[in-house]
């Protein structure tokens, strides 16, 4: 049976910032972003991000023109105890990207 890999980063998308040219959709790399079928307020078919996958290696971020569209979250080791783990979500993870 295949192991699924663990999420190591988060990706937020505003739909309002967001002018749908695609351009981060072809540069992610384990590619989690694709197309909404859906339409912003402005008409645009915008990126969306698949849940779970996200490298948090912030290439989508840095090839997007949009400032403000793409922020990257990073997931971060936290020390659980004897056994540690990893501890992902909003506080579990910080900025490591933002337009």
């Amino acid at each position: 049976m295949e192991e699924k890999k663990r999420s190591r980063g988060l990706l937020r998308v505003d739909v309002n910032e967001c002018k749908g040219c695609g351009m981060c959709v072809e540069a992610c790399p384990p590619k989690v972003i694709s197309m909404s079928e859906k339409l912003n307020h402005y008409g645009y078919r915008t990126a969306t991000y698949a849940g779970e996958g996200c490298t948090a290696c912030g290439i989508c971020f840095m090839v997007c023109p949009e400032p403000g569209a793409i922020t990257v979250l990073r997931a971060v080791n936290h020390m659980a105890g004897a056994g540690g783990g990893l501890k992902a979500g909003v506080e579990g993870a910080m900025a490591c990207a933002s337009n």
